[in-house]
């Protein structure tokens, strides 16, 4: 069959445009590039930076690019997210707290909704409600839970045990005292802790929970009741929380929290008060839950089971291959071999229960065994509270921490900052 000449012309054409342009015509029909998802988070410590690795691979074995963009501190992570975000330069992901964190971005219209593959996926079947809350914005899905941490864990070394002649792990507060008194009596540092606001804040959780139960938490950080902030009890939880303050060395103030973990790791000091990512850091020193270290996710069987966590939510972009990305991105980090190998790793539990979790440490363990009772399930402060109220509730924790002021002030203070 013949060809015009002005076909041929124009084929002509054509292929010196696409040559000029730097493409061949080999090239022009070439397969499309993978997915690539540019990914901001703060997990930069080295157990938290072989947690993240677990994703990358799998988003890569999944035929995606991985580009990682790690920024140190959760505050400046975040920051630099939103502003990218608005100066219209958005990565494909962002990591954020299963928290109220991104609700501003959400009502704002700056997120993609993950619909598709959290319907798809099922994710309503085995999210936990606390974690549902937050990631489910009026019908849609805006965030893809990560991990389940618990911020209250207690941590202590073995090895400074055994130095402290303490035999047997505490099963209650006043227990837990008695332990950091022969710790101070061996000469070792009783609590090992950093001396930055959202760790004090991390302590005090862990007090509210274990001291003042289930109801006084919810009724404190869920209703803001002002009866509960100014009571007895209330006043009891901070009063333990203060006594906690005795128990910390000089080097406290400004440490970050994996420095405190590695002064259980090194058997420098005792205990520390701590999230479950933790675990990362003694995984990463070849440390083993019950042989090297020891964990208590709360006093008694009733105690509250604290649900923190990390999420990823998806910058508003109208791009098919950004939103192929961030799909894809999200089916990946909640398919059950990805939940094993990433928290394994970051010291946190799967946010599914339909996951083979045999593999994992008994710190591990234990948190699954307790997540299967829904009564003790509970959302972390920042699932309750808005950002501006949670940040004004750690000033007067901080200030409360390290310098003396009467309790009785403090409660005030609470009860107008929560009203």
């Amino acid at each position: 069959m013949s060809i015009r000449p002005e076909t041929s012309l124009r084929r002509a054409v054509v292929a010196a445009a696409l040559a000029v342009c730097g493409l061949g015509v080999a090239q022009a029909q070439a397969p499309a590039a993978p997915p690539r998802a540019e990914v901001i988070h703060w997990w930069t410590s080295g157990g938290e930076s072989a947690a993240v690795k677990t994703l990358s691979d799998a988003y890569r074995a999944a035929g995606g690019t991985w580009v990682d963009m790690a920024v140190a501190l959760g505050e400046q992570a975040r920051a630099v997210a939103i502003n990218r975000i608005v100066g219209g330069n958005p990565p494909t992901a962002a990591q954020f707290n299963t928290s109220k964190q991104f609700l501003d971005v959400v009502e704002q219209g700056m997120l993609n909704n993950v619909d598709e593959v959290a319907l798809r996926d099922g994710w309503d079947k085995f999210l936990p409600e606390v974690v549902l809350n937050v990631v489910k914005v009026k019908g849609h899905y805006y965030a893809v839970p990560v991990n389940i941490h618990n911020p209250a864990w207690i941590w202590y070394s073995k090895a400074a045990f055994k130095k402290a002649g303490i035999a047997a792990e505490p099963k209650t507060f006043d227990e837990l005292f008695a332990a950091l008194d022969k710790l101070k009596a061996a000469g070792l540092v009783p609590l090992a802790h950093g001396g930055q606001s959202w760790q004090d804040n991390t302590v005090f959780t862990a007090v509210l929970a274990n001291v003042g139960g289930r109801e006084m938490y919810l009724k404190l950080l869920r209703d803001r009741d002002r009866a509960t902030i100014l009571g007895d009890g209330f006043k009891q939880v901070l009063l333990t929380f203060k006594r906690l303050q005795g128990y910390v060395d000089k080097g406290s103030p400004g440490r970050n929290w994996n420095d405190a973990t590695a002064m259980l790791i090194t058997g420098k000091a005792g205990v520390q008060i701590m999230g479950d990512w933790a675990k990362g850091e003694f995984a990463l020193a070849n440390q083993v839950a019950g042989r090297d270290y020891g964990c208590i996710a709360g006093f008694g069987p009733q105690a509250p089971y604290i649900i923190q966590g990390d999420v990823f939510v998806f910058p508003k972009t109208k791009n098919a291959e950004a939103v192929k990305a961030q799909q894809l991105l999200a089916s990946v980090i909640t398919s059950p071999a990805t939940q094993v190998a990433f928290s394994q790793r970051k010291g946190s539990i799967p946010i599914r229960t339909d996951v083979d979790a045999s593999k994992m440490d008994a710190c591990a363990q234990q948190g699954l065994a307790i997540m299967k009772d829904k009564s003790r399930q509970i959302g972390n402060g920042e699932a309750y509270l808005s950002p501006d109220l949670n940040g004004a509730l750690a000033d007067i924790l901080t200030a409360y921490w390290n310098r003396n002021i009467p309790v009785e002030k403090v409660q005030k203070d609470i009860a107008a900052a929560l009203k």
